[in-house]
């Protein structure tokens, strides 16, 4: 270059440093936005999407969208082939189930929460009830009375509830009068617009409900503990989704789960 006048040298040079100047200043692409998506028993609606707002004031951009449905759904649909990164049940035996299809990862599976079940009434009609073996159904219900809970073959609460009256000697007599609902919070709804007389559901269920009252809660000993085991979705385990699924079981998701009355493990 050295034909070249030495004003076209030092243009060239000045021209060459203003472009890297401008790629050194330029603003490294931000990191792409990860979507999590957490299929979550109807009973933890609430909580989660408190805890979901939690993680974002943290500073997370992370998008974190939400499947509520019964436990027994979820885990369908997963087998299905629906993408979920999370899978939280309202009981151990649909995580055993997703495990056993090889869709969740065990070695990731926590027990975290835990809930009761609790006898529920429109709240301008409610009265104490004492739930034991010596429950007189028929004075409870009269001749037309109806009680919602899940349904008991699959929906978690409707299991649990079905257990709890076979338990106490009582199924034969509920049996005919269970009204079976997809799920947890589709059977309260029932009670709530005053459609049946009672319901079966969970504790933390009937504190957020605006027109129900708690009538009894059921013997801690005739139904199994109410667990919700939590695990992450095999093949779906992405850095966005250990993210998210480490800070629910942090301190401060553990302390909006017991606002909502949940158990903490």
């Amino acid at each position: 270059m050295s034909g070249f006048p030495a004003s076209f040298l030092a243009s060239r040079r000045l021209i060459v440093g203003l472009v890297l100047s401008a790629f050194a200043a330029a603003p490294l692409p931000a990191a792409a936005q990860e979507t999590v998506t957490v299929f979550a028993a109807a009973s933890l609606t609430n909580a989660m999407q408190d805890i979901a707002k939690a993680y974002e004031a943290k500073g997370s951009k992370d998008a974190i969208k939400f499947s509520f449905a019964a436990s027994s759904a979820l885990a369908k649909q997963m087998e299905a082939g629906a993408p979920a990164n999370i899978f939280a049940s309202a009981d151990l035996k649909w995580m055993d189930y997703t495990d056993g299809k090889g869709l969740t990862l065990p070695a990731t599976r926590v027990k975290l929460l835990g809930n009761e079940l609790v006898l529920v009434a429109p709240a301008d009609k409610a009265k104490p009830v004492t739930i034991s073996k010596s429950l007189d159904v028929d004075a409870l219900l009269g001749p037309n009375g109806r009680i919602a809970t899940g349904l008991t073959d699959s929906v978690p609460v409707g299991v649990y509830t079905k257990q709890a009256f076979t338990n106490l000697g009582l199924w034969d007599k509920i049996a005919p009068r269970i009204v079976g609902a997809e799920s947890v919070r589709a059977a309260l709804a029932l009670v709530e617009r005053g459609e049946v007389p009672y319901g079966v559901v969970y504790a933390t269920d009937a504190a957020i409900a605006k027109n129900v009252k708690i009538v009894a809660t059921f013997p801690a000993d005739s139904y199994p503990p109410v667990d919700y085991p939590f695990a992450l979705v095999k093949g779906q385990d992405t850095p966005a989704a250990k993210a998210f699924f480490a800070f629910i079981q942090n301190p401060e998701a553990k302390a909006i789960f017991k606002k909502y009355g949940f158990s903490v493990n």
